[in-house]
């Protein structure tokens, strides 16, 4: 009779625990859910795709070396040696590295949420190696080691001195936590996540979608938590409730706070709320009564609500919250084993003080090596393999960049690049009245029709030749600014030296401000052009979400250091002019000084601190100095060195004091005249009337 007990007690437990696993893998939905719902719309797909990516990577990993690692043979119990290739024909050692598996992708899914919408796919593949093949399983077997069956001779290091993690409030939570916190620390916020213009743009693509996850995670959490017990016995009712208790505590806590603080129920702090009790309570489920797990809730979403606050105000851009979630509340519910368990349960031995001491010891320790590995790790890759996509990918969104979702946008982007690559004028791009991309399609393909009939009546060496020329031209000449700008007192004015200009101009206005840009690359000709046009489309592109002139300048430099030809560079003044403040700010990265004439008469220079773009990569935005100033009725002026570098009648350089006194000796109320007129002059004294260098100039003042 007992062994038949027995029999059926065995294979109860084992219908439990598999029960279980299949509610942790639920929880992979309701991540994916949460993930996608908080990022926004052109970058869901990919959030979506790392989610399953990760699951099926993280598991193969796990079952080759990973489980090993965790539960092998130890060695001194720092990590296993034994059990890799995982194989038996034990059924309850099967059910257990089904259930642990599962625990492993939860681990792995926690840091993608973090890093999304600029982190390359690959990139992050292979960051899920490494947290879920080394990190992962090697803290795990400091901890959990010894459950494996029972196998009390097998116990890791922290396990042997008392650390208690019941379902893996750190060992899951804080570790895919810190993990995350390393990766959005190396690749930096979004663009123009913490531009002033751009407060509460950043929003997700979808909150019903987010809360659905949200639920999915808190009902796959009774899984977690449950089958961590390893059988059904009389502690899983407990365990349950103190699950389902400190979720819903910390749901009301979320709200009350979003209610104070937004005088609104907020919907991301409604996600964070039960997602935060809920971590919390992991570590200590089995060993609270419930009116602990209630306080252990409130608590931890408190926290998590301070962590995440503090992380906005240091502008570390996580998108989903998974540092306040996993990792904040992770270490405060793995303290509060110490502080709150009923020690008879804990079973080991130490006094309460004691017990504490170690569930510290353990959370910093994990903590640290988490943290330091993989941002040693994720800094070395991104050195060889830069992990964060361009500019231009981000801004475009990752669904079309990264995975070539279908749209009239990237129909024609594709169109223009294989255009670009085979040089042949039949192809067209798709035109569609009705959408942006379509009508851009429909006039570009108008002008390629009449390039290609022009083209066509000349010979086939002129063509070859004159085709890249006069193209270049065309593309360059629509870089320059085409948007009305008679309500703005703007000008600006290009002389190119040869057929394309290595330097430019442009504006890019809103409704009470107009940003501007003038830059000189290095060299001449189409090469120049080329860096020029690159350049101009990062502007525009930043401009367009008013981004901050030195945030701006930050990430055009680090794009066009990987991208420019080595050996050239780019100098720049760019900056926003407000029309109802009438103040002017910008940024000087190594170009010639800018000018402000004040209503006086008196000039005067502010002169560049950092270097051009392109020649390093910087690590923020710090490096450029943001100036600012009110014209008063004065204007702005900025040129580059064909004017300060042209020759006066003894042939010598006129400098910048030359270059101001030929903008003084021209001066008129109308802008467009007074640049022309300077221009004027600057060539009628140049040797053979003609330039040596590009011109170029921009005035802001009315």
């Amino acid at each position: 009779m007992e062994t038949e007990v027995e029999s059926v007690k065995s294979f109860v437990d084992t219908l439990w625990v598999i029960d279980c696993a299949i509610l942790v893998f639920i929880m992979q939905a309701g991540f994916m859910c949460v993930e996608s719902g908080l990022s926004r719309h052109k970058n869901s797909i990919n959030v979506a795709l790392k989610n399953a990516a990760d699951f099926g990577v993280s598991v193969v990993v796990f079952w080759l070396f990973g489980f090993g690692l965790m539960f092998g043979k130890s060695f001194n119990g720092f990590f296993g040696t034994d059990l890799f290739f995982f194989a038996t024909d034990v059924s309850e050692y099967q059910t257990y590295f089904v259930f642990q598996a599962m625990f492993v992708a939860t681990a792995a899914t926690i840091i993608s949420g973090a890093v999304a919408e600029r982190l390359k796919f690959v990139g992050y593949l292979v960051m899920t190696v490494f947290a879920t093949g080394i990190i992962y399983p090697i803290v795990g077997h400091w901890a959990w080691s010894s459950s494996y069956l029972g196998e009390a001779m097998n116990k890791g290091w922290l396990a042997a001195i008392g650390f208690v993690d019941f379902a893996g409030s750190t060992i899951v939570h804080s570790v895919g936590g810190w993990i995350a916190l390393s990766g959005v620390l190396i690749l930096g916020p979004r663009i123009g996540k913490y531009s002033e213009a751009n407060k509460g743009k950043f929003t997700g693509s979808s909150f019903p979608l987010a809360v659905l996850g949200t639920l999915i995670l808190w009902f796959g959490w009774f899984g977690f938590n449950g089958g961590s017990n390893g059988g059904m016995d009389e502690a899983v009712p407990l365990i349950l409730i103190n699950t389902f208790l400190s979720a819903a505590f910390g749901l009301l806590t979320s709200l009350i706070i979003s209610f104070l603080v937004f005088k609104k129920p907020d919907p991301f702090y409604v996600i964070l709320g039960p997602l935060a009790g809920l971590v919390s309570i992991t570590a200590a489920c089995n060993s609270v009564n419930s009116i602990v797990a209630i306080i252990i809730g409130i608590i931890g979403t408190i926290i998590a609500i301070i962590v995440n606050e503090l992380l906005e105000k240091k502008e570390i851009d996580d998108v989903v919250g998974a540092v306040p979630v996993h990792l904040a509340a992770g270490v405060w519910g793995t303290i509060a084993v110490g502080i709150f368990s009923n020690l008879e349960t804990l079973g080991t031995g130490l006094t309460r003080i004691e017990q504490i001491k170690v569930q510290i010891i353990g959370v910093v320790v994990i903590g640290a090596f988490s943290f330091i590995s993989s941002y040693v790790f994720f800094r070395v890759l991104n050195y060889f393999y830069p992990l964060r996509v361009s500019p231009i990918h981000e801004e475009l969104g990752l669904n079309i960049a990264e995975h070539g979702a279908v749209s009239v946008e990237h129909d024609l982007i594709s169109i223009l690049d294989k255009q670009s690559k085979s040089g042949d004028l039949k192809v067209r791009g798709p035109q569609d009245p009705f959408t942006a991309g379509g009508v851009i399609g429909l006039y570009y393909n108008k002008l390629m029709s009449k390039l290609e009939q022009s083209e066509t009546e000349k010979n086939k060496w002129r063509d070859r030749i004159s085709k890249e020329v006069n193209l270049a031209v065309k593309v360059q000449e629509n870089f320059l600014p085409k948007r009305n700008l008679d309500n703005f007192p703007v000008s600006g004015i290009n002389i190119p030296a040869r057929e394309v200009s290595g330097d430019f101009f442009s504006f890019y206005p809103h409704n009470e401000s107009i940003y501007f840009i003038i830059a000189d690359v290095a060299g001449k000709g189409i090469h120049a052009g080329m860096v020029m046009a690159k350049a101009s489309t990062l502007f525009e592109i930043m401009s367009k979400d008013k981004v901050d002139p030195d945030e701006m300048m930050f990430h055009m430099n680090n794009d066009l250091y990987q991208t420019k030809t080595a050996g050239m560079f780019v100098t720049s003044i760019l900056g926003e002019y407000n029309l109802l403040t009438d103040e002017i700010r910008w940024v000087n990265a190594g170009h010639q000084p800018a000018i402000i004439r004040q209503k006086s008469g008196n000039y005067s220079e502010f002169n560049s601190s950092s270097t051009p773009l392109g020649v390093i990569k910087h690590k923020d935005k710090s490096v450029y100095k943001l100036e600012k100033t009110k014209l008063n009725d004065g204007r702005f002026y900025v040129f580059t060195d064909g004017l300060s570098e042209s020759l006066n009648d003894k042939g010598e350089e006129i400098g910048i004091e030359g270059s101001i006194k030929i903008i003084e000796n021209n001066f008129n109320s109308d802008l467009k005249k007074q640049l022309r007129d300077v221009t004027t002059e600057t060539i009628n004294t140049a040797q053979n009337n003609s330039l040596s260098d590009d011109l170029t100039l921009v005035a802001i003042g009315k």
